[in-house]
């Protein structure tokens, strides 16, 4: 392949590589993406495709979160994506559960949430089970990742003309160019998003930062005959999402989930619940780390994570139609970005948040390399 001259080259059409070459392309930027698959396949479409900024870290992460779903709303309409459902109802089914989210609100995180009574969520839960109450959010979307990223690609490269290299591989980086598998390709920049793929690129970098893969367990169940305007989620996400967990209410809840679901704790299980548009459930998930984990999926997780719904929906769970396995790069803190040489930056989201995140955090990561200020900074 003859060399060609773009002004910044992605590798990794995953939403974190797509989210920068939207930044960029925003710019006015002449962009090529290149990836190794002929089609998305790693975690950005093996998610929830929920846009969660509810519960989202303190500061600069749930500002970044804030941001990505302003994205997403603003580009759906136009890349013909579906916002199949909006907000959260995040159920407390615990004393200790209620008293994190009552925390919650008094922070500035808790922009666009309310708390409301078992007997007030006929609109948001239609079904219940051990429920006290939810604290209720009207700022997180979700779209259907399997279908929204494919769009977001075909969109880019219409809209913007942004230039798609499937297939191919990036065998080494430098500044200005790449070595692929098809021959070099010339750009003045060049930007790093190779997901949980810690040891094709940059292996150091990753080795430094300690980043593992984390594996989760995820199901699509039959319709049930009810609809859920937003996701739902419950106690055990408030220990995991360190929007709650920083809060020194989640300290008692945590020490009454150790005891009646050390289990769940154990494999890393909480629940979320969203529904796509012909009324099936996508739920999940589970979190198992390891420099390569098995592409196995326990039965026994699965059940745990299908106790869960039971006892917030008050029902058995309607039969399972699909299962699957998905991986992402994980490690203490948010995101790694590395600038490994000069115009050129390595970024991983390690906190499974891309579909979140990544549209605030391209964002940054553009304006710093153009030298430009912080788009969406006040977002």
């Amino acid at each position: 392949m003859s060399e060609r001259p773009f002004d910044l080259a992605i590798v990794g059409a995953g939403i974190v590589g797509l989210a920068h070459a939207l930044a960029a392309a925003r710019l006015g930027k002449r962009v090529v993406v290149i990836d190794r698959d002929a089609q998305a396949n790693g975690a950005s479409v093996r998610n929830f495709g929920f846009v969660t900024v509810t519960g989202q870290a303190r500061g600069e992460v749930w500002r970044r979160a804030r941001r990505s779903a302003r994205v997403w709303a603003e580009i759906a309409g136009p890349a013909g994506i579906e916002v199949v459902q909006r907000g959260l109802t995040m159920v407390a089914r615990r004393t200790e559960a209620k008293a994190v989210l009552e925390a919650f609100l008094e922070t500035e995180m808790a922009e666009g949430c309310a708390w409301r009574d078992a007997g007030d969520l006929g609109d948001r839960l239609p079904v219940q089970g051990e429920v006290l109450g939810a604290l209720t959010s009207s700022v997180d979307l979700r779209v259907e990742s399997r279908t929204a990223i494919p769009r977001l690609a075909a969109w880019l490269e219409a809209a913007h003309g942004v230039t798609f290299l499937r297939g191919v591989a990036v065998r080494g980086v430098e500044t200005g160019r790449l070595e692929t598998s098809v021959g070099a390709v010339s750009a003045e920049t060049v930007v790093v998003c190779p997901g949980d793929d810690l040891v094709t690129l940059f292996p150091d970098a990753f080795a430094q930062a300690e980043v593992t893969r984390c594996k989760l367990q995820m199901l699509r169940l039959a319709a049930p005959g009810w609809r859920l305007p937003g996701p739902v989620m419950s106690d055990l996400g408030l220990v995991r999402y360190l929007g709650y967990a920083a809060l020194p209410q989640a300290t008692a809840l945590r020490a009454r989930l150790e005891a009646e679901q050390p289990s769940h704790l154990e494999h890393g299980v909480h629940l979320i619940v969203a529904q796509s548009a012909d009324g099936s459930l996508v739920v999940g998930d589970s979190h198992h780390y390891g420099a390569t984990p098995d592409p196995f999926a326990r039965d026994d997780v699965d059940a745990l994570i299908l106790d869960e719904f039971a006892k917030v929906f008050g029902q058995a769970p309607p039969p399972v139609l699909e299962r699957w396995t998905g991986t992402y790069a994980s490690a203490v803190g948010h995101s790694l970005i590395e600038a490994p040489m000069p115009r050129v930056r390595l970024v991983t989201v390690t906190s499974g948040t891309g579909a979140s995140t990544a549209f605030g955090l391209a964002e940054d990561v553009i304006a710093g390399l153009y030298g430009l200020p912080r788009q969406g900074a006040a977002a």
